[in-house]
């Protein structure tokens, strides 16, 4: 073989190499959108109340206060699997009703703790909110977060 390395095989090597990588760039995209679609997601339907719940997170900034799923701030408890510390998971007749009562009794007032301010949520924002963390909470997490707590 010769010692030099000529344009034409520069180039071969360059396309080659590339067309490789993106191949396996696109198989493994598919891998991962098959992935989320079929088996973290496959426990938990996603509604209108979920879809309508997420806007109501998005929209007074929660997650510049907590994390969900391990994204956001660590300033307030990580609310990924709130519903099932509360024990509510199964009935979200009564995660509306906790996550309500909770919701309502803010700013506790206890000195030495953090404040969660209230926003004064309709009914039906705080059912849809419900919903859409009993929906986070159905997701398959890989274990995460890692201890009950958040």
């Amino acid at each position: 073989m010769s010692e030099v390395l000529t344009k034409s095989m520069a180039r071969n090597i360059f396309y080659g190499g590339s067309l490789c990588f993106i191949a396996i760039f696109v198989g493994l995209s598919i891998h991962s959108h098959r992935y989320i679609v079929t088996t973290s997601t496959a426990d938990a339907e996603l509604t209108e109340a979920v879809a309508e719940g997420k806007k109501v997170w998005e929209r007074h900034a929660c997650i510049n206060c907590h994390t969900l799923l391990g994204e956001g701030a660590y300033f307030a408890p990580e609310v990924g699997n709130v519903m099932e510390r509360w024990g509510v998971l199964d009935d979200p007749e009564a995660a509306f009703e906790v996550l309500d009562g909770w919701m309502s009794s803010q700013p506790s007032g206890i000195e030495g703790r953090r404040q969660m301010p209230n926003f004064g949520l309709s009914e039906e924002d705080t059912r849809n909110l419900a919903e859409f963390l009993l929906w986070t909470n159905k997701i398959k997490t890989q274990d995460w977060p890692p201890n009950d707590a958040g």
